[in-house]
């Protein structure tokens, strides 16, 4: 278990660097919203990615168990996998779908300052 978790550590390591370039611009909750939007962009797909994964390790295991038991716990994990890519991908499009019926942008804009020339 301690393997597994070191690989998922290291293989998690880039996304503290995507994390640098979220434009964190004007404060309030306007930043904030900016701010928490570019995180989610960056957690879903990983999510999503981890959810494929662990239908694939259950799969795995369906194919190599020797027993029932075995067979039916992994059974189990393959049910779970599936529901739980559909109902990230789900939300994920119903998301989409209301940005774009609502012409709403994911990004805030700043009022421009005035300045005196």
């Amino acid at each position: 278990m301690k393997k597994i978790s070191a690989i998922g550590a290291a293989a998690l390591m880039p996304v503290t660097a995507l994390a640098a370039n979220l434009q964190y611009t004007g404060g309030g909750l306007g930043g904030l919203i900016v701010w928490f939007s570019g995180i989610l962009t960056l957690v879903v797909p990983v999510l999503i990615a981890l959810a494929v994964v662990w239908f694939i390790w259950n799969v795995f295991r369906y194919t190599i168990a020797s027993n029932e038991e075995a067979k039916k716990e992994a059974t189990s994990g393959i049910v779970w996998g599936i529901v739980g890519i559909f109902v990230m991908v789900a939300v994920w499009g119903l998301v989409g779908v209301l940005q774009n019926t609502f012409q709403l942008q994911n990004t805030v804009q700043t009022p421009v300052i005035p300045t005196v020339q």
